[in-house]
């Protein structure tokens, strides 16, 4: 029996169209908060870092803590990614730069087991029951938009991801440390050979990546809740961002956000049962097409 599309479009005004529109789209720019630290540092040392996710649970932890000892969330949006990088930098330097030369298994062997380890440890320092971090006082509220009142907070999230997105895209693009990076993407080699210490540049852009994981995990505490969880649910939407936006392609990764936060909002409406089903459709879908992902280059 045909599904009667026209009557489900039809089903609800416009403004809930717009409404949904916007939800999707703050979801995917905290989405690709999470994911675009992953990205490059898959794209310039090719190590798929499981414990990423967890960098983002810890991140929301910290946020927490830092933010009910001070009373300040703003103070904990600083000092969270401070320590989460810190402890990204620890793990590079002392870790992962020790399997480079033995190959990819042990490396996704290693950040697998981190990610547990850091779940256990986070569990035992903060336990199981789900955390809440409530909104700054100038962030809480709502404001009317297309005949509905939209969440300050949301707008928040929107505005401040956009922001990040920006400065990442004016540092690799119109810096000499961004030059870097994107020539040891293509030949880190050749790159150490003109003088630049490459080791450096993979232990900033690790600990870069996972102080970008951390703000995405204080940032989204307000707004999604703090759990045991969450590490693993982000791990979930990283790796589809990177599989259907290309592996190591930031300008692929945001694509893949956008669709992907646009497909979870409006699944949600219309189909609620398969919205989870959705993004890995899209992700068999673009696996079938293109294998190497919306930007990703072919081997």
């Amino acid at each position: 029996m045909a599904v009667p599309w026209g009557k489900v479009f039809m089903a609800f005004p416009i403004e809930v169209y717009i409404t949904q529109a916007l939800h999707g789209l703050v979801y995917a720019m905290l989405i690709f908060l999470v994911a675009s630290g992953l990205t490059l540092v898959l794209g310039l040392m090719g190590v798929l870092n499981i414990a990423h996710a967890s960098f983002y649970m810890l991140g929301a932890y910290f946020g927490y803590t830092v933010t009910a000892y001070s009373g300040s969330f703003w103070l904990g949006l600083i000092c969270s990614p401070l320590i989460v990088g810190a402890l990204g930098i620890l793990t590079e330097r002392f870790l992962l730069r020790k399997t480079y030369r033995v190959g990819h298994e042990s490396q996704l062997l290693l950040t697998f087991g981190l990610f547990f380890i850091l779940g256990e440890i986070a569990r035992m320092i903060w336990g199981t029951v789900p955390l809440s971090v409530p909104a700054p006082p100038v962030l809480s509220g709502s404001i009317p938009l297309v005949g509905r009142s939209y969440p300050v907070y949301r707008l928040f999230i929107l505005g401040f991801s956009f922001a990040v997105l920006l400065c990442m895209a004016l540092m690799l693009s119109r810096t000499r440390v961004g030059i870097i990076i994107r020539a040891a993407v293509s030949d880190a080699k050749m790159v150490e050979a003109l003088g630049n210490n490459v080791p450096a540049v993979f232990l900033g852009v690790f600990g870069g990546g996972s102080a970008l994981a951390a703000i995405a995990g204080v940032i989204a505490a307000p707004f999604l809740g703090i759990s045991l969880t969450m590490g693993g649910e982000a791990l979930m939407d990283c790796f589809t961002v990177i599989v259907i936006g290309g592996f190591g392609s930031l300008l692929g990764a945001f694509i893949a956000c956008l669709v992907i936060g646009e497909l979870h909002s409006f699944g949600i409406l219309w189909v609620p049962e398969l919205a989870l089903v959705l993004q890995f459709l899209l992700m068999a879908g673009v696996l079938i097409v293109r294998p190497s992902g919306l930007l990703g280059e072919k081997e």
